[in-house]
C-alpha cells in the first residue's frame, strides 16, 4: 500500500498544522456533514536530517514553486535526499511547476495533475471541504496507477491520463480569466461577468492565453474557453478566489505562474499579451505595497 505524504505548502503555517495534526484527528467540515479523519503529517522535507520519505508519494498542492524558502527550487534541491525513491505529484495552480520539479527530482519520478476538490483552511488542523470534484493526473502508467489506487481508497474520484499538459493549460486559462481580476477588484467570482470592465478584461486575457496555447499545440479540454471561464464563475459564484485570499491575507500570490506564465510563454512565441502583462504587473504592485495601505 502506498503512503501519501501531503506537503502543506503554506510555509508560515506548515509547522503549526503539523503540530496540531501529528497523530491527532484532523477535523474536516462539509456542508451538512462533519467528518473526522486521522492524518499522519510528515514534516521531514522541512527539516534537513529529519527523516527519509523513501517509499512514500510526495504530494504538492495549492502553492506554486516560488523564490525563497523550502518551496523554492533551491529549497527542493536541499530536501531531495529525503525523498530518494518517492514519486512526486504536483496539483499546483499555473504552469511551470511541473518542469521545475522534473528538473529537481527527474522527469521519470514526477507526475502532474489538476483537481476540482475545494478546501478552505479555517485554522490549524481544521479544514472545510468546500466541494468535491474530479482529480486527473499523468502521464498514465504504472506509477500513476499506484497513486490513483491510493487516492481511490481514500474516497477520491481520480483518473490517470496521457496528455497532462492539456489539463494544466485547461485549468490555467480558467485561472487567467478569474484570479487576477478577483484579486484586483476584491469581488467574489460570480460578480466578475456582471461588471463591464472585468468582463471586457476577462475576455481579452483569455483570448491572449488561448493564442499562446495554440502556439504550443495544446489541446484544451473544452471547445469554448471564454464560455468555460464564465461557467466556472457561475458554478463558484460565492467563492473568494485563492489569489484574492492571498491579497487579503498579505501573502505572496501565484500571479507569476498564472497570468505571468502567459506573458513569458507569449514572449517565447512572439505573441503580444498586454492584458495579462498589465494584470500581472498590478498584482505584483499590490503585493509590493502591503505595508503602505491607507
Amino acid at each position: 500500500m502506498l503512503d501519501l505524504v501531503v506537503r502543506n505548502a503554506f510555509d508560515r503555517d506548515r509547522r503549526e498544522h503539523a503540530q496540531h495534526t501529528q497523530g491527532q484527528p484532523r477535523r474536516a467540515e462539509q456542508l451538512r456533514v462533519v467528518f473526522v479523519y486521522r492524518a499522519n503529517v510528515a514534516t521531514a522535507v522541512d527539516q534537513p536530517g529529519g527523516g527519509d520519505l523513501r517509499g512514500h508519494a510526495l504530494v504538492l498542492e495549492t502553492r506554486s514553486v516560488r523564490p525563497g524558502g523550502n518551496g523554492s527550487r533551491d529549497g527542493l534541491l536541499r530536501h531531495r535526499a529525503h525523498v530518494p525513491e518517492s514519486q512526486v505529484l504536483t496539483l499546483q495552480n499555473g504552469v511551470g511547476n511541473l518542469e521545475i520539479l522534473q528538473d529537481v527530482f527527474g522527469k521519470e519520478r514526477v507526475l502532474g495533475g489538476v483537481t476540482a476538490e475545494g478546501a478552505t483552511v479555517l485554522g490549524p488542523g481544521r479544514i472545510r471541504h468546500a466541494g468535491e470534484g474530479d482529480t486527473l493526473i499523468g502521464p498514465a502508467g504504472r506509477d500513476a496507477e499506484e497513486v490513483v489506487s491510493s487516492f481511490r481508497r481514500a474516497g477520491f474520484k481520480i483518473e490517470a491520463v496521457d496528455r497532462v499538459q492539456d489539463l494544466l493549460w485547461g485549468k490555467l486559462i480558467v485561472n487567467v480569466g478569474i484570479n487576477a481580476l478577483a484579486a484586483i477588484t476584491r469581488v467574489k467570482n460570480g460578480r466578475l461577468p456582471h461588471i463591464e470592465g472585468t468582463r471586457i478584461l476577462m475576455a481579452r486575457a483569455v483570448e491572449e492565453a488561448v493564442a499562446v496555447a495554440k502556439a504550443k499545440d495544446i489541446r484544451l479540454p473544452y471547445p469554448n474557453p471564454l464560455a468555460k471561464v464564465l461557467e466556472v464563475c457561475q458554478a463558484t459564484a460565492g467563492n473568494v478566489a485563492s489569489m484574492l485570499q492571498d491579497i487579503l491575507n498579505k501573502r505572496t500570490t501565484e500571479i507569476s505562474f498564472i497570468n505571468g506564465a502567459i506573458v513569458r510563454e507569449g514572449e517565447a512565441f512572439g505573441i503580444a499579451t498586454p492584458v495579462n502583462l498589465t494584470l500581472t504587473t498590478l498584482v505584483h504592485a499590490i503585493q509590493a505595497s502591503y505595508g503602505d495601505r491607507v
